[in-house]
């Protein structure tokens, strides 16, 4: 009898359906501010990405170097050893300024040119 009046009382039982809706509540609103948050963290990585790619692209990386040789002490002048020097320029390409490879759509920055 008493396992039944138990049973009973445990389905009519309605206590907990308030707080799981206003759980659910909650959790829908915490969910929503993360995507909002984890958003504007997205946008901000791609742009800090986009400073250290334009850093990387505006390095000047042309070196060069000077040849050397050594002559014989036989008094001949006949060369015993040497090194050709090189050189190479290092030219602007398209992501060097940034021009076409933008990675994330923002305001546009007009520039006066003089109008």
């Amino acid at each position: 009898m008493e396992l039944t009046n138990m049973l009973t009382q445990l389905w009519m039982d309605d206590c907990g359906a308030v707080i799981s809706a206003e759980l659910a509540l909650v959790l829908t609103i915490a969910v929503l501010a993360m995507v909002v948050g984890l958003s504007e963290v997205a946008v901000a990585v791609n742009t800090e990405l986009n400073d250290v790619s334009n850093a990387i692209g505006h390095l000047n990386q042309t070196y060069g170097f000077t040849g050397f040789h050594a002559f014989k002490d036989t008094g001949s002048g006949a060369r015993k050893s040497f090194v050709l020097g090189s050189t190479w320029i290092d030219t602007g390409d398209d992501c060097d300024c940034n021009s076409s490879c933008d990675l994330v759509c923002g305001v546009p920055q007009y520039q006066d040119k003089g109008m």
